[in-house]
């Protein structure tokens, strides 16, 4: 009894358990901010450079170098320093910034190391070595750093590091004591030479300042884990998203491969409404861009007159279910027909080959004929031209006939081959020493029969027999014919032991 009022309370505690977990679970999940892409705010690989060595929305300046791929923020020289910014600004409260980056060097240890910035200023382009001193970037900045340093500047062997510095642009940066008097928080992660990206993502919602990092041993997109994170952080409401890179004594390649950007919005409030600002803002922008594709496109024909332009309409852009139905039944004709010409082709080669061989053997000569044959003048013998259609058929039958009897003879070798085998395993039975014992049983008692007959007509009474008459050859005696028996059956006797010392010979070769 005792027992069953514990186990009703144990059911009751884990469905309590579980319910306050549910209700938990769906208040955070009520809670989550709605995430909006940043298109002018992103870049990702591939295609990701116009003709004009140009990032669509954004710029970079210094040492940086766009590729298809991704940006070469520096590459792995002494005392380098580029980096990117876009053109346009962040305006939302609360956002996400994902950065995948690789941080490459042949040496144990890299220098400087580079920056993902939130700021309400905007990189510039500068000769001076004095600026851009913080990662490729300007010191005393406004907003916010989250910063990968690859080289100890303070001894204290806790590099690689990353961290997140807020400034309010009157501090500078302590590059001595790689500023561990001024981040909000930080993690020790080797982020350089990594089989596959290192991801780093910021979020940034309700004044709560979070990183997570991927430590990039894995190709999951999703194994995050949390480096630090801070609350009451304040940062400005709209900035510049930016990221740096510098070297010095030493070098890595310090490479961009991606930049997304999400707004954060308030989950209770409906941001699917656009503003009539933003509205405007958009057919501006589209107008524009339209205005620009009709002037190219007026430009182009203008180039080039000798071609031939047709108005598209909208359903140009797409293909019925027929047009498809069309589309695969040609391709399918189209690989029939390249089939069979390739069949064609095939064939010719074959035909052409087969004539080769025909005019060769035709002018092939014959010999010197017969001894029969005719002669012409100068005492020489007639040479037939060439060899016949029939000829040729007469020589491929022999050849088939030919093969047929080697065929036939593989055959016969197999037969043989296979009973030497059975004999071989039943003399390992021991059936075939038992039949070999039996034959030769049998003969001796044929021939001790036949002696035993002879024998018996000796001993019969020679009284009234008579001699025949003698004639011009001389009579066999009797020491002449036992004698030959003799010599018989030793033969007989040596041929069967002869035979058995073949045939396991024969067995052993088998």
């Amino acid at each position: 009894m005792f027992d069953l009022i514990i186990r009703k309370m144990s059911s009751a505690m884990f469905s309590f358990h579980f319910v306050v977990l549910l209700i938990v679970f769906l208040c955070v999940l009520a809670q989550a901010p709605k995430r909006r892409f940043e298109y002018k705010l992103s870049f990702k690989g591939p295609h990701l450079v116009q003709r004009d060595n140009s990032v669509p929305f954004w710029e970079y300046f210094g040492d940086a170098l766009a590729g298809d791929e991704g940006i070469r923020i520096t590459p792995s020289l002494r005392s380098k320093k580029g980096s990117v910014w876009s053109k346009n600004r962040l305006e939302s409260k609360g956002w996400e910034i994902e950065a995948g980056v690789r941080v490459t060097g042949r040496g144990r240890i890299g220098a400087d190391g580079m920056a993902i910035w939130f700021t309400e200023g905007r990189g510039a382009a500068s000769d001076n070595q004095l600026d851009n001193a913080v990662f490729g970037a300007a010191d005393k900045w406004k907003g916010l750093g989250v910063f990968l340093d690859s080289f100890d500047n303070d001894g204290q062997h806790n590099n690689p590091y990353i961290m997140a510095v807020v400034n309010d642009g009157t501090i500078a940066y302590d590059h001595q004591n790689d500023g561990s008097q001024q981040n909000l928080g930080g993690c020790l992660r080797d982020f350089r030479n990594k089989p596959f990206p290192v991801r780093v993502k910021i979020e940034y919602y309700n004044q709560i300042l979070t990183v997570r990092v991927h430590n990039g041993l894995t190709n999951n997109q999703n194994d995050f884990e949390i480096c630090m994170s801070a609350s009451n952080v304040v940062l400005p409401t709209s900035g510049y998203i930016g990221i740096s890179a510098a070297t010095g004594g030493l070098a890595d390649d310090h490479d961009v491969l991606y930049l997304l950007t999400h707004s954060l919005h308030d989950p209770t409030v409906d941001t699917s409404q656009v503003s009539e600002e933003e509205r405007l803002k958009f057919e501006k922008e589209f107008q524009q861009y339209q205005d620009e594709l009709d002037k190219a496109k007026q430009d182009y024909q203008k180039e080039h007159p000798d071609q031939k332009y047709e108005e598209e309409g909208e359903d140009q852009w797409f293909q019925s279910q027929n047009e498809k139905e069309m589309k695969q039944i040609f391709d399918g004709q189209n690989m029939i027909n390249n089939v069979l010409r390739e069949v064609n082709r095939k064939l010719d080669e074959l035909m052409g080959r087969q004539e080769m061989v025909i005019s060769r053997i035709n002018s092939m000569p014959v010999g010197q004929g017969q001894q029969g044959g005719q002669v012409q003048g100068g005492g020489q013998q007639q040479i037939s031209g060439g060899i016949q259609r029939h000829e040729i058929d007469r020589l491929l039958n022999n050849q088939n006939s030919l093969l047929q009897q080697l065929g036939d003879l593989k055959y016969t070798v197999n037969d043989i081959q296979q009973k030497a085998s059975s004999i071989q395993n039943q003399a390992g039975g021991g059936g075939g020493g038992v039949q070999d014992k039996m034959a030769l049983h049998e003969m001796k008692d044929k021939i001790s029969g036949i002696g035993n007959d002879v024998r018996e007509i000796l001993n019969k009474p020679q009284a009234n027999l008579q001699c025949p008459p003698p004639s011009s050859q001389g009579c066999l005696s009797s020491t002449v014919f036992f004698l030959a028996l003799i010599v018989q059956f030793v033969l007989t006797i040596g041929y069967m032991v002869y035979r058995s010392n073949k045939e396991a010979q024969a067995k052993k070769f088998y």
